[in-house]
């Protein structure tokens, strides 16, 4: 699983053969924050002790975590947050698709590919935060334990971030919130 989601490829090779595939795909996966799948809920009603999550979240190893580049958490909504009862200020599905759309064609322009697909050397020249973003990033690399693969990914997803809001310099604004999208690596 590794391969393919930091190559794009998958490599076999049996007896005198090899052979090599592509392999690039969106990976999107769920899990619950705790095995009775209460943590954090406001009913208040999970049990677990610390050690039967820590033992849940164990299962995952931190390779495979550190190719994951959004890891969020999805809180159960009211009713009256569910689809058809969005309130004012919500972005439609149109302008949603038209911003991403735009951000894709600025990042093919700009390097002639997704962010997603840059590489370590390419990452350090397009994704350079301002000095601001630059200290608040290494302030969460110490403090999070970041692997250098976490690094690069943060910067990647700043990155596209700040090509959403069509601006181009990375600040620490884009590093934040790219930050916040390391959940599990925050969950500790």
């Amino acid at each position: 699983m590794r391969e393919p989601l930091e190559a794009g490829r998958i490599h076999i090779s049996r007896a005198a053969r090899q052979a090599s595939f592509p392999a690039r795909f969106q990976f999107v996966a769920a899990m619950n924050p705790c095995p009775c799948g209460y943590l954090g809920h406001p009913s208040g009603r999970c049990r677990c002790t610390p050690d039967q999550i820590a033992r849940y979240r164990s299962r995952i190893s931190g390779p495979l975590l550190d190719r994951i580049d959004l890891q969020i958490e999805v809180p159960s909504l009211p009713a009256e947050a569910l689809p058809g009862r969005a309130g004012h200020g919500t972005e439609t599905s149109a302008t949603v698709r038209a911003r991403v759309a735009k951000a894709a064609a600025c990042q093919r322009a700009r390097q002639g590919k997704p962010n997603a697909q840059l590489q370590p050397r390419e990452i350090e020249r397009i994704c350079k935060p301002d000095g601001e973003g630059e200290a608040l990033l290494k302030s969460a690399f110490a403090r999070l334990s970041l692997s250098a693969r976490a690094y690069h990914r943060i910067l990647k997803v700043a990155r596209t971030i700040a090509d959403l809001a069509s601006v181009e310099a990375l600040s620490a604004t884009h590093i934040a919130e790219a930050i916040g999208y390391r959940r599990l690596d925050r969950a500790g």
